[in-house]
């Protein structure tokens, strides 16, 4: 055997050893362990937990044999909007899908990424039997999540242009479903040297790219090296007029900064997707809140995914926190699930499995909310940006008034 042979065997041993350990065992979700509660307690519960709960869909019995046959969750629910004199309803239906990675990451890279298509692809067909209108895949969806490891081999052979494989895969199933796709990938932007980014592409009902967005904000928290492979984005909010509404994408992080939720609520945003990639030890008490609270401030529906399992990598990394070396960054937990204008949203989609979750919305209760609660009318956007400018310059002083008598 050659060395070359020995290394590769070595990698595969070590990759197979981690993933036959017992795996620490997760909760299923939140809404399991509140399913244990007495049904008045129960009720209650979701009502301070959830605020105005949808109603469940029915989902096609064909669709039900399809997921159970490979293995997925499928939820479906309706959020109601009171009816209108001089508007009819705008009724679309919001998918999102999450999953695990389907190969081990020490497979070959066209293995890893073909698996993965043919997996979502399976998902898609679902969503698209359920009369999805608008569908959100999960962050870097093509590849594994490789951006703890600081290598840049093999990971950035994932990377691809905008028109590459995965989006032609995906425009013939959003042309077959006369669906939009939010698909999140590795961009490589061949015009500007072969960088790097972390995009959204939007793909039409029609099959076409209607545009794309790069994420605004970099982690550099914990095992989240990510601005070792990409920068901050460079194109602004972008909001996508669609045949099913206006959408937009706040990838991942920016989630955790409310100013870049309140740009694309002033661009007109009416779906917000929130594709993500996070893990339990980190950011689990912050997931239910932040896209809840952006629906609120911004009046709009927000579509949160969140890949699942424990993604083991062939070489030990570091965090530069401590600890010892390690080959995963954790659980990432799922838990995906849409959010309303009134702070209403759906249950979350499981912590351990693959699943797609549809939602019936009408796009007429944003505006509704927003007559209601006054919240744009009565924004002082001039007064924020004179103070951000200021904020923004070198010499700043923050406005603190100090208590004289205790000097």
């Amino acid at each position: 055997m050659s060395s070359t042979e020995t290394k590769t065997k070595t990698k595969t041993d070590t990759i197979e050893a981690l993933l036959s350990k017992e795996p620490t065992r997760e909760v299923h979700s939140l809404e399991q362990i509140l399913a244990k509660l007495p049904e008045a307690d129960r009720k209650e519960a979701f009502r301070i937990l959830y605020g105005d709960m949808p109603e469940p869909l029915a989902i096609p019995d064909e669709v039900r044999r399809r997921a159970d046959a490979q293995n997925y969750d499928v939820a479906a629910y309706k959020f109601h909007a009171a009816p209108e004199q001089r508007r009819a309803p705008r009724i679309v239906r919001i998918g999102v899908i999450q999953n695990a990675i389907v190969k081990p990451t020490d497979a070959p890279v066209e293995e890893q990424f073909q698996a993965l298509v043919d997996r979502t692809a399976e998902m898609i067909h679902a969503a698209g039997k359920m009369g999805v209108n608008v569908l959100g895949l999960q962050e870097a969806w093509t590849m594994p999540f490789a951006f703890c490891t600081r290598e840049k081999m093999p990971w950035l052979e994932f990377a691809e242009t905008v028109d590459g494989p995965s989006t032609q895969a995906l425009a013939k199933l959003a042309k077959q479903y006369d669906m939009v796709i939010v698909s999140p990938i590795l961009e490589r932007d061949e015009v500007h040297g072969g960088t790097i980014h972390n995009t959204a592409v939007i793909i039409g009902n029609n099959g076409n790219v209607i545009g794309k967005h790069r994420k605004n904000h970099i982690p550099r928290v914990g095992d989240f090296n990510e601005s070792t492979y990409y920068m901050e984005g460079d194109d602004g909010h972008p909001v996508f007029e669609t045949k099913y509404g206006r959408v937009a994408v706040n990838i991942c992080y920016g989630r955790h900064h409310p100013l870049n939720w309140l740009m694309f609520g002033i661009n007109g945003a009416e779906i917000v997707f929130n594709p993500s990639a996070t893990v339990g030890a980190l950011s689990e008490p912050l997931w239910p809140i932040e896209a809840r609270c952006a629906s609120i401030a911004n009046n709009y529906f927000t579509a949160s995914i969140n890949r699942i399992g424990t993604e083991s990598f062939p070489n030990a990394f570091t965090s530069g926190d401590g600890r010892e070396a390690h080959h995963d960054f954790g659980h990432f937990y799922g838990s995906s699930y849409v959010g309303a204008p009134n702070g209403g949203r759906t249950p979350g989609l499981s912590r351990v499995k693959d699943g797609v979750l549809v939602t019936e919305v009408d796009l007429n209760h944003c505006r509704q909310v927003k007559d209601k609660w006054g919240f744009q009318m009565t924004m002082r956007l001039e007064e924020y940006a004179k103070a951000l400018t200021e904020a923004a310059k070198p010499g700043y002083e923050p406005q603190i008034i100090r208590d004289s008598a205790n000097r």
